[in-house]
């Protein structure tokens, strides 16, 4: 299965738009209510990503993967860290990838291309936060993330734990990344 990563462009934000509501429904489908993914509709995702897209500079890096066939089928987002309650520079905002794409290093691959974005700009940590109930939260895990907070949000009237995961050391993590994807056997 050949896929490509590569920068978003303006013209990419349909696509992502796209791949924000499926994943979302294919990822929390049980955990969130399913009125709250009832709700989520391409349009209103289409209006943010051209916005993003628009205003995207070289601190708020967008990466898209695309199949064999020019299709989105993930991406991931950066940029800086928004909270300030921790000691990160950076921040992974999301990486979503549809489910039948998952376990062929996307993920991987998105990060090493996030990374090495980020240390260009002077990033040497970053931050992401997943929702306790996200299974995918163990891939994060397994390159070495540690737990720095958690809080709680709220989404469709419920209320979810997000958990707050640090890596302070992003050259190490691209070491890390860069073994993985030499190895046969893909981490997510």
């Amino acid at each position: 299965m050949l896929m490509q990563i590569r920068k978003a462009k303006k013209e990419d934000a349909l696509g992502i738009a796209e791949v924000h509501v499926k994943s979302w429904i294919e990822t929390y489908t049980g955990i969130v209510s399913p009125k709250f993914l009832e709700s989520l509709k391409v349009e209103k995702r289409l209006m943010l990503w051209e916005k993003i897209l628009s205003s995207a500079n070289k601190e708020k890096p967008v990466f898209v993967a695309v199949n064999d066939k020019g299709k989105i089928i993930g991406f991931a987002s950066f940029g800086q860290e928004r909270t300030g309650k921790f000691q990160a520079e950076g921040e992974l905002y999301a990486i979503y990838i549809l489910k039948e794409y998952q376990r062929n290093k996307l993920g991987l691959r998105f990060l090493h291309e996030g990374i090495k974005e980020m240390m260009e700009i002077g990033f040497l940590s970053m931050l992401v936060w997943v929702l306790e109930e996200n299974g995918n939260r163990k891939f994060y895990e397994r390159l070495g993330a540690e737990k720095a907070g958690e809080e709680l949000d709220t989404i469709g009237g419920h209320e979810h734990l997000e958990l707050a995961y640090v890596w302070n050391d992003l050259k190490s993590l691209l070491q890390n990344i860069n073994s993985q994807l030499k190895n046969k056997n893909p981490l997510e």
